[in-house]
């Protein structure tokens, strides 16, 4: 008899291996392309030198000479990569930042209520995180727990703070309609701190933060305690997460009331200032609960179903969990967590990423990389990631890991080879994959039963384009795991075999 082997898409791992119903149970570095199996893009170093200090944010854009450019903010620099070259823009007045978080996302008992008086949250103790916009082709990034500085596209000139703007901020971003925002800031009258605050400068004026009648800067209170994390745009809405709740903002645009902020719901708040990605008009978030998030203006946000999350949950540095980043990779319809694993150190060193491919079922995978900052392509024609040591790479180019091997494996789960449950004898696999750059192993793991002793077989050697491999094994259970380097699309691959009796 001849049986395909066609597992569904998608990695499943949260239930015992028997439980999934012959799906993919582990795997790395493998998604799913319209249904099948295919190797990630590879990378290569974008930039002749690393950057200085660990990398925590970056974003793309093309100034008015049509120059592609680069920003990058670490816990000690603002660099910019313009013209081939890499140039430090860093405000003269800006002091270095926490390389590490002090102990876990902020909250009672750490960040910013645990550390230093309500109104003076100390910037010393916090992960030196950026905010990084755009304001026509002015860069404006404001580090964590500081000011909003702006830079006009050249090199030879550091990036200067923005007068008026609020000494103390969580975060920020520039609107449609040209106007900055700043999360958790001073407030304007008394110029204490408000973890809830939120301020507004005028419409197309960066410097004019001062209330009036006769403009559109503003400022308001978020309602629901807590802290603002961060916040987003949305399509045309403001997303601000606090620790706990999700609110939305609405431009209305009048003097006396230029946003009105609504809470969506609460107990769905974010894990780290960079723990949410927006892809097409849908924010996706980590929330403080280790849960991924989604939400659509106009509806209630839901916990996405992750069908791999315990091991992210069970392992994520708890410690270090606001380092957690989200991005969004717009080539293939895909949102990537990178997170600190407990089992590997305290940087970000894995991946869990979702495939939101229109009109196929929502697909999960995952894989060992380091990357402690991540940008999608916009501009460029490739997404831009940042390793724990400064280099920057181009994603999804080419096949190989900067010249090294890009590893792959992935295992199927356990499932009996016949319907009756009957034990069969495979004899050969007749190989269906596509693009196959490399030679890949096949190693089977077998049982009688479900409690019984694995037996393993192999690995055997699959040949680029090898036409059939003899095998032999008899079970009436087995896994089947495939691992190989560069380039390979899976198809439906069959295995010949024959009646030998029950179990």
């Amino acid at each position: 008899m001849r049986i395909p082997f066609d597992p569904p898409p998608g990695l499943i791992s949260n239930d015992t291996v028997y439980a999934m119903g012959g799906g993919w149970a582990d795997g790395e570095n493998l998604r799913f392309v319209e249904g099948r199996a295919q190797t990630i893009g590879g990378w290569q170093r974008a930039l002749d030198d690393p950057l200085t200090g660990k990398c925590r944010n970056a974003i793309t854009w093309t100034n008015n000479a049509g120059l592609s450019t680069i920003a990058f903010g670490t816990h000690d620099r603002l660099q910019v990569w313009s013209g081939g070259e890499l140039a430090d823009i860093t405000p003269s007045d800006l002091l270095e930042g926490s390389e590490h978080s002090s102990g876990g996302a902020p909250g009672y008992g750490s960040g910013w209520y645990g550390m230093g008086p309500y109104s003076t949250p100390p910037s010393t103790h916090l992960l030196r995180t950026w905010s990084l916009d755009t304001w026509g082709e002015t860069l404006v990034a404001a580090p964590r727990a500081g000011t909003v500085y702006q830079w006009s596209n050249d090199p030879a000139v550091e990036a200067t703070a923005i007068a008026n703007a609020p000494d103390t901020i969580r975060c920020m971003l520039v609107t449609p309609e040209r106007q900055i925002l700043a999360f958790g800031c001073n407030e304007e009258v008394s110029n204490d701190f408000n973890p809830l605050c939120i301020r507004g400068c005028d419409i197309e004026d960066l410097t004019d933060w001062t209330t009036s009648s006769a403009n559109n800067a503003f400022e308001h209170i978020l309602e629901g305690g807590g802290q603002i994390v961060t916040a987003r745009m949305v399509g045309s809405y403001v997303a601000v997460w606090t620790d706990n709740n999700l609110h939305q903002g609405q431009f209305l645009g009048y003097p006396e009331q230029t946003y009105r902020f609504d809470r969506i719901d609460k107990e769905c708040g974010i894990l780290g200032p960079n723990a949410v990605a927006v892809h097409k008009g849908v924010a996706y978030w980590v929330g403080r609960d280790r849960q991924v998030w989604a939400w659509t203006p106009g509806m209630r946000p839901e916990v996405v179903s992750c069908p791999i999350w315990k091991d992210f949950s069970d392992n994520l540095h708890a410690a270090q969990s606001e380092k957690l980043i989200a991005v969004s990779n717009s080539r293939f319809s895909e949102i990537w967590f990178f997170y600190p694993d407990l089992r590997d150190g305290n940087e970000n060193s894995r991946y869990i990423a979702i495939s939101l491919a229109p009109g196929l079922p929502p697909t999960w995978f995952r894989g060992p990389l380091a990357r402690t900052a991540a940008c999608d392509a916009g501009v460029l024609s490739n997404p831009i990631q940042v390793g724990p040591d400064g280099t920057v790479y181009y994603h999804e180019l080419g096949t190989s890991a900067d010249g090294q091997d890009l590893t792959w494996r992935i295992r199927s789960a356990a499932q009996y080879l016949d319907e009756a449950e009957r034990v069969l004898q495979v004899q050969r696999i007749t190989p269906d994959f596509k693009d196959q750059s490399q030679p890949l192993s096949l190693t089977v793991h077998l049982r009688a039963r479900p409690q019984d002793a694995v037996r393993t077989k192999g690995p055997f050697a699959l040949g680029v384009g090898a036409a059939k491999k003899d095998i032999r094994f008899s079970a009436a259970i087995a896994e089947f795991e495939f691992a190989g380097t560069g380039h390979v699309r899976f198809g439906k691959p069959t295995f010949d075999a024959v009646l030998t009796g029950r179990r």
